[in-house]
Parts: structure tokens; C-alpha cells; sequence
């Protein structure tokens, strides 16, 4: 199969430039970069996709086993660097795309050689000594509602997850975004985004690591952006002055200050 159609890769930028890989959430698509992306390919390769199933995708390529759990998504990540033979990657992951990276990153160590996290948990479920944001009850409730009434899900809790109501356009975009998913995919996704536990994962990362949260965050609070940082050895965290879940649209100078300071002093 041809992986740029399946995953809908585009590619910016100059062509022997450093590489920028942009990983989307549960939910979205590249066009969640928009607002970054095109400064990015100004002096990066920037390489974007939408995940089999997401987007603009090729839907036919989609299987309910593989993305089940994250390392279906993962091998997406691997299969679109050998595609395109990309080396020297700097992979930026929103949201679950954080830990997805994290096992592209350990899948084809020759590939990736940073990760920038943007807004990551490893697991959403609060346990003894680890604060997810979320209790198992919250996320049982969480993912019936989904089950339920997905487009009505998706006006509940996109609104929430981008934060800002005092600028309801970014709310109202996020759920078109959600409500442009096949409900029977993104009850998939959900599952394995919402039910998985990558703590473990996170100590297999060595290679250069920037952690991106934002001030307040309901769906990544600052406790779990803390524990990330804690986990990687020689990561940095930068707490961006910034609301909600996405701020690559809520404030894409500040995203892309801390990425491209971040980049920079990687070369």
C-alpha cells in the first residue's frame, strides 16, 4: 500500500532541512497544525498525517485489531519514516501522540532522535501516588456517553477539552473536528487512548525530550506534565501561559517559541 495516500502525508519545507514530524490527537487531523506548521516550514522539513482512520486518510486501511491500541498508531509513525527514509526525526506529538511517539521512538531508535510532547499523560486514570486527571469512574462514564451519543459527546466535551470559552470559535472547531470522525473509529481510538498506561514506556526514552503543557489543562494537569519530566531523564518542561488542551491553535506563538528554541538547541 502506498503510505503517503494512506496517511495523507504532506511535506513542506525546504527539502535538506532538519525533519519535523506533527502527530495529531484523539480526534483531529493535520489540520490542527495549521497554525504552526507553516512557520515551522520556513527552516524545517515539516512531514504532517492524518492516521488511518483520522481525517483524510484512506478509511479502507482502517482494522479494528491494529488500532486497538497504541502501537497500532505507532506503527503508522514507523512506516511513514521508512516511507519517506526519514532520519535525524524531531517528532512532535499532541496530546495521546505523545505516547505514541514514545513507541515509534523506541521502534526505530535510528529514526527519531527527539520528541517534543505537547499536553502528554501516559495514563489518564488516577492510582495510588499518580494523579491522571481522571478517576476509573470518569472514564467508565467518559467513554459510555461516547458510546451512547457520540455527536452529542463530542459538543459536551470538546468545548471542555480546548478550554478558552471566551473564544467559542476554537471550541466549536474542535467538535466539528470530532464529530468529522467515523463514530465507530473514534470509539476505537477513544478506548485506546483513554485506557492505556504507558508509564512504564517513558523509561525507555534517551533521546532528547521537551515536555509542552499549558498552565491549566483539564485533560493533562500539570501533575502529570511534572511526572513525565520526572520519568525522562535530562527532559525539559516549559509551562506555556496558556489555557486548555491545544494550544497549537489557543496560542501558536507560544507553541512555537518553545519548539523552535527547543529544536534549535538540539542541533
Amino acid at each position: 500500500m502506498d503510505i503517503v495516500s494512506r496517511n495523507n502525508v504532506t511535506v513542506t519545507g525546504p527539502q535538506d532541512a532538519p525533519v519535523l514530524l506533527l502527530a495529531h490527537g484523539f480526534g483531529c487531523d493535520q489540520n490542527m497544525w495549521r497554525l504552526v506548521a507553516p512557520a515551522l516550514a520556513e527552516n524545517y522539513r515539516v512531514i504532517q498525517f492524518d492516521y488511518v482512520g483520522s481525517g483524510r486518510s484512506d478509511l479502507s486501511a482502517w482494522d479494528a485489531t491494529r488500532y486497538a491500541t497504541l502501537d497500532g498508531y505507532a506503527q503508522d509513525v514507523v512506516e511513514i519514516c521508512e516511507a519517506l527514509d526519514l532520519r535525524e526525526v524531531s517528532f512532535v506529538g499532541h496530546s495521546v501522540s505523545s505516547m505514541v511517539g514514545v513507541l515509534a521512538a523506541a521502534a526505530t531508535p535510528d529514526r527519531i532522535t527527539s520528541l517534543i510532547m505537547i499536553g502528554p499523560s501516559p495514563c489518564y486514570v488516577d492510582s495510588p501516588g499518580y494523579r491522571g486527571g481522571f478517576s476509573a469512574e470518569d472514564i467508565d462514564e467518559l467513554l459510555e456517553s461516547l458510546d451512547s451519543n457520540y455527536l452529542g459527546w463530542s459538543a459536551t466535551m470538546a468545548p471542555v477539552i480546548m478550554g478558552n470559552p471566551d473564544r467559542p470559535e476554537l471550541g466549536e472547531e474542535l467538535t466539528n473536528s470530532f464529530c468529522a470522525t467515523d463514530p465507530a473509529i473514534a470509539r476505537v481510538f477513544a478506548r485506546a487512548t483513554f485506557l492505556s498506561d504507558s508509564r512504564d514506556d517513558l523509561k525507555t526514552v534517551n533521546v532528547p525530550t521537551l515536555v509542552l503543557e499549558c498552565s491549566q489543562d483539564v485533560i493533562a494537569p500539570r501533575e502529570v506534565g511534572a511526572y513525565v519530566h520526572d520519568v525522562i531523564p535530562g527532559s525539559r518542561l516549559v509551562t506555556l501561559d496558556a489555557t486548555g488542551h491545544c494550544p497549537q491553535l489557543s496560542a501558536p506563538e507560544a507553541t512555537l517559541a518553545a519548539l523552535t528554541e527547543f529544536i534549535g538547541n538540539q542541533s
